[in-house]
Formats: C-alpha cells, structure tokens, sequence
C-alpha cells in the first residue's frame, strides 16, 4: 500500500479546514484531503454570514445571552464567552485576507444585518453569499501557501491508530485511481463538516454525509448531542429543486410567514413572530403544514423593492427567478429542512478529542456552544475561533508527537465494487434518508424513534456484509457513514426523554432539568 505522510493531515476544505491550515501552515507542513473538488463544503452555501460584535450599540453580553438562550440550558458559558469575544479578531484577519463584506453607503463601517434570536443587528456578510465568499478568498490564499498542498477527490474511509490508541493518520480512497492509500500524520484534524444528508430534504449540498462523525466513532471518539439535528425554516420548495436555502436575513429584513391561506401565522406561536430562534419557527411552520394538510408555506417579502432585493440578497432572487417567483410580486414556498448538526465529535475549546492525535473543528465537532439550538450564523464564527485555537494549541506541540514509521493496521482485502449492482446501494441510500424524514424529524416519539431503530439496524447490517464483500467506493462508504450516523441521532434521541430546543417529544412535551447534560455516546469495544 502507498503511504503519503505529513506533519499535519486536515480533512475537509470549508472554512474551519481552510483558515486552520493557513495558521498551522506558519510552523508545518499541511496536507488536506477533500473528497469532492475543494470548493465543495457547507462553507460554500452558507447565505446570511457571521454573527460578532462590530457596533456601539451592541455588546458581547447581549451576544453571550442570546446565544444561551437560544441554546436551552445546553450551552456551555465558558465556550460561548470565548467565541463571542474572540470573534472580531477573526473577522479582522478575514478582512485582511481579502474577504469582502458588506458595507455602508460611506463605505467605512460593514452593513450589519438582523437575524432571528439576535437582539441586535450583528450579522457580518456579504449579500447573501457570505459563504462563497470566504470559501473562495480563503481557497486562493491556501493555493498561494507553499506549506499546503490540496488533494482533491480523495474521500477519508477509517482513522489509522497505533497499537497504543493514538490516531495516526487515515484511510484514504483516491478517487482517481480507485485505490486506498494511507496517509500518516503526526497530528489529523477532522473538518468534515456536517450530516445533512441523512434526511431526505436538506439545505445541505451532497457531500454532506457525515464522514467525520461516523470515523471518529468508529475509533472510539466521543460523540455528543446529535438530537438536535437543527432544521432550517425557510428551504425553496419545487419539485425540481433539491436544497435552494432562503436566507433567515429575508425574515431579518421584514419577510413574513404565511400559510397557504395567507394568513400570518407566527404571532401564535412567540412574541417574536418570524425572529424567533430557528427551532421554534420551524416546528411553527411544521405544525401549520400539519393542521392545513399544505405540503409548504409562504415567506412574503413583497413589501420590498425588486431592486432592493437585487442588490440585498442576489443569490434568493435570481435563483427563484429561475423558476418562476419574482419574490417583489409573489410570496416564495418554502418548507423547513435539515440543515446543522448542533452535535458532533466532542471537543474543547481547542479542537482537542479525547483521542490523542485527533482533533475536530468546525460542524463536524461539538464544542457545546451551541446548546440545544445553534443561534444563527454563529456557525462560522465559532468555526474560525476554534480553528484559530486549534492551530495555536499544535504550534505550542508541534514536535511532540513523532510520525509513525509504518502503518500497522493493513486495509483488509475487499472485492470489487464495480460488480455490485448499483440498484442495491440506491435502493438503501434512500430509505435510509426516507426512515429519518418520516420517523426522526422535527416533531418525534418513542414509537417513530423504535421504528427507525430497527429500520436503520437493517440497513446497516446489509452495507456492513456489502462493504466486506465488495470492498470500497465512494456509494458505499458514504452509505456506510450516513447509516452510522443514522443510527447515533436515533439513540441521542432515546435517551433523551424531554423536549428542548430542537429535539421535541410528543411524549414528553416539557423540558425536565434532569437532562441539562450532553448526550455521550463512545464505541464499546
């Protein structure tokens, strides 16, 4: 088997493996995997932009209470403090790096934009493609870096360890080839992103599958909190449209939720009407749909100029044009889908797992900031702090951990994949983000979560003897992981037996202080 070896290995291209890599890159040498081409991550889709305290008017206090509130008693005050009051210095190196946000008319203070569960107006972003923006300003100055090199296409299978339990590297298919190889490391850092993609409707683009997740289970990695799968409001729905995200800043900028009567609706359900937190405002609209028998609602902002909308949100109006909305006349369907995992690898404040060598930062990680309920685009914010901490934590170690001389777990041996018809993995593919749709969903109960106990069980039992017999392709090993995965959200999900924030039982409606603790789940060798 070829081995490829490195001081540090990240895995993943968004915006926590990219920025990580230009700050690791100052003191080593930085190799990262990606499995599609390096613009492909959550990073890149990500509309509304970055929640920070850039104003007089506001205060990291406010931006510390709306974040714990939002997080329903989960939320651990030392990482929220840290990533609230270390994100301006972040945004600053963002902006140094060519990033172009928002700003005013003078052109001297950024545009800060309003999102729901924020009590103030502290959203820095660039339109509503922020995302695309710092994904391709950080790719072009990673490209430029001579201590990082990208390998593109290449999908991370199974962490390698030493006999001592240290993480040393990984299992990686190359995509060009066919073939695995082995990359070793002194240091990896998973920055997979999130697992959208095991339900069936999602805002999240196809690589979302939960690799990170599933890999670091399976090497005995803790994983926390993965109920609380967080569904945006506000996803297009069309029949030919698979995950077109409608920014939550349209409902920061006046946008209102209708039913299909065109009715206004929120005011039943919060105070707050449509800038109440995401995991009430999508369980508002589930219940609607629900009441009304409508497959979707309507999110008006026609209140609003066309030109306006244009210039304010480009990337919502012209792609609704497409099929036929011109959001300045007509209201826009939209339905909630799965959007952020609030769980994930658990880490601190430095990226650091409970494995030695591994650490995690960005969605595929759980620092516990987010709580129960992530608050809206403070996703990206603490992406770059922990990222940022990470690195400075690895240049403080950099030579302590010395490289392994061999990989001393062999791949096994597997068949070939391409005489698997492909009908079988298709057939699992989608019932298994069919089984999380219907049964472990906004809305959930001990019955719907059995049946999907049992479902997914079935399914990962058949990819298991599918991936010994036939051996690895990107399908395979991507259905392999979404069913891993599947499986965790499911028990989270059991042994919770409340409501809070985004994981609601019917059968236990209310919140009971009992449970004001992380869900652990750990591989029991």
């Amino acid at each position: 088997m070829e081995i490829e070896k490195t001081d540090i290995l990240v895995i993943g291209s968004g915006v926590a493996g990219l920025f990580f890599s230009l700050k690791a890159a100052r003191f080593s040498d930085v190799l990262i995997v990606t499995k599609r081409d390096a613009p492909s991550s959550n990073t890149l889709y990500a509309q509304g932009g970055i929640a920070t305290v850039m104003d007089g008017s506001d205060s990291f206090d406010l931006h510390v209470a709306d974040t714990m509130a939002a997080g329903h008693g989960l939320c651990d005050r030392e990482a929220v403090e840290a990533v609230v009051r270390e994100g301006p210095a972040r945004i600053a190196e963002l902006i140094e790096l060519g990033v172009r946000f928002a700003r005013d008319e003078t052109g001297s203070a950024l545009r800060l934009g309003r999102e729901g569960g924020h009590s103030a107006s502290r959203i820095v972003h660039y339109g509503d493609m922020t995302g695309r923006e710092i994904e391709n300003r950080l790719l072009d100055a990673v490209r430029d870096n001579r201590r990082i090199a990208i390998r593109e296409n290449r999908l991370a299978i199974d962490l390698i360890k030493d006999p001592g339990g240290v993480v040393r590297g990984c299992f990686i298919f190359d995509g060009d080839s066919g073939e695995v190889r082995a990359v070793t490391a002194r240091h990896v850092v998973l920055a997979t992103g999130g697992a959208g993609k095991i339900y069936l409707y999602t805002s999240n683009p196809d690589v979302a599958t939960g690799d990170g997740i599933a890999m670091a289970y399976r090497a005995g990695a803790e994983v926390a909190n993965l109920e609380f799968v967080q569904f945006h409001p506000t996803c297009f729905y069309h029949p030919d449209v698979k995950s077109l995200l409608i920014s939550e800043a349209l409902r920061g900028e006046g946008a209102v939720l209708r039913n299909i009567r065109g009715e206004e609706f929120m005011q039943r359900w919060d105070p707050r009407k449509e800038l109440a937190p995401r995991d009430v405002v999508a369980r508002a609209i589930d219940m609607e749909m629900k009441r009304s028998g409508a497959k979707h609602v309507l999110l008006d902002i026609t209140g609003r100029s066309r030109e306006w909308l244009s210039e304010r949100f480009p990337y919502v109006h012209e792609n609704c044009l497409k099929y036929g909305i011109d959001i300045s006349e007509e209201p826009i369907p939209v339905v909630p889908a799965a959007h952020y995992m609030c769980g994930g690898v658990k880490i601190d404040l430095q990226g650091r797992t409970n494995l030695d060598g591994l650490l995690a930062i960005g969605e595929v990680s759980c620092t516990d900031m987010h709580g129960a309920n992530r608050l809206a685009s403070n996703s990206l914010l603490e992406a770059l702090v922990v990222s940022h901490r990470c690195a400075e934590h690895l240049r403080e170690h950099a030579g302590e951990q010395p490289h392994l001389d061999s990989v001393n777990v062999a791949f096994p041996a597997r068949g070939d994949p391409r005489t698997l018809e492909t009908v079988i993995l298709d057939h699992d593919w989608d019932l298994a983000r069919r089984i999380m749709w219907d049964y472990v969903g906004i809305v959930r109960s001990g019955k719907r979560l059995g049946i999907a106990r049992e479902r997914i069980r079935q399914i990962q039992e058949t990819i298991e003897r599918l991936y010994r017999e036939y051996g690895v392709s990107v399908d395979m090993v991507e259905l392999r992981n979404i069913a891993l995965v599947s499986s965790l959200v499911v028990e989270s999900a059991l042994s919770r037996k409340e409501s809070r924030g985004l994981h609601y039982m019917i059968d236990y409606p209310d919140t009971d202080p009992a449970y004001s603790r992380d869900t652990i789940i750990r591989l029991q060798e």
